[in-house]
């Protein structure tokens, strides 16, 4: 029986968002002057009045902004040697230590962006499906390549990665309403499983 397992990842397989701890890793100082900056911008989201998308957007253009590859993708690289696997739920690394490889593909799909996720899934040996950041002669534009993968935008990637590959059976992980999308395209989901 072929199996693909669908993991969100931030408060799924982590007990933590890693946006905010990523960034805040990256430049303590000017994290704290972007967070302060943007907190108008937060409150708005709370209250469902501002596009979570350009929120998120903003936030991790304002401390990544004109930042080289090689800088951002060493900084991931020592954000994860500092985090795994301190960051992730227990349960949901001893569920993942015992998927049978031979007969299972296993995706992370994030909202994340895919420079500090990537060590991650490198390290859980996945497939990473995630928000594209944008890079322009290897400096980070701010921007994303495509939509922040979320939502509806989940199981697009999803389709997209899997062109013609048929499944069994398709078992998804989450613990947010921006799962319910990936939730509904699956056999089988698990709602905050490893709560």
């Amino acid at each position: 029986m072929k199996k693909l397992y669908l993991f969100d990842f931030d408060g799924t397989l982590t007990y933590k968002d890693t946006m905010f701890l990523f960034l805040k890793f990256y430049d303590p100082a000017k994290f704290s002057v972007q967070f302060l900056k943007h907190i108008p911008l937060f409150i708005l989201l709370k209250m469902k009045l501002a596009d979570a998308e350009a929120v998120k957007k903003s936030f991790i253009a304002s401390i990544l902004k004109g930042q080289s590859r090689y800088q951002i993708e060493k900084k991931a690289q020592q954000f994860f040697d500092e985090n795994y696997p301190g960051l992730f739920r227990e349960n949901a690394l001893d569920f993942i230590k015992n998927i049978d490889r031979e007969h299972t593909e296993s995706y992370i799909v994030s909202a994340s962006l895919d420079i500090w996720v990537k060590p991650f899934a490198d390290k859980l040996n996945m497939i990473l499906l995630a928000t594209k950041a944008e890079f322009i002669d290897d400096v980070f534009t701010g921007e994303f390549i495509g939509k922040n993968c979320n939502k509806d935008e989940k199981v697009c990637r999803i389709e997209a990665e899997l062109g013609d590959k048929k499944f069994d059976k398709i078992i998804a992980f989450g613990d947010t309403s921006g799962d319910k999308a990936m939730f509904k395209f699956a056999n089988e989901s698990h709602y905050r499983f490893f709560h």
